[in-house]
């Protein structure tokens, strides 16, 4: 039982920054989003959860690609 709560805590703490980045980019509740996602999942049998996850795989290739410098010297 304690894997499986360290597991859940985990993909919570990793998995919700996705939905709060969006929230934060379109100014609306990032609770808005994590229930839209849960919704289009039960209705479109698992596109919801295939679409957060290309989302996530997405955000993290632009952070990577796109860091903020601070000044021109950071090159």
């Amino acid at each position: 039982m304690n894997l499986a709560y360290r597991l859940l805590l985990y993909f919570q703490k990793r998995g919700y920054y996705v939905c709060q980045r969006i929230a934060d980019r379109l100014g609306i509740r990032a609770k808005v989003v994590r229930t839209s996602f849960m919704y289009l999942t039960f209705v479109t049998l698992g596109f919801g959860f295939a679409l957060y996850l290309f989302l996530a795989f997405w955000m993290r290739i632009k952070d990577l690609l796109y860091t903020k410098r601070t000044s021109v010297f950071d090159l």
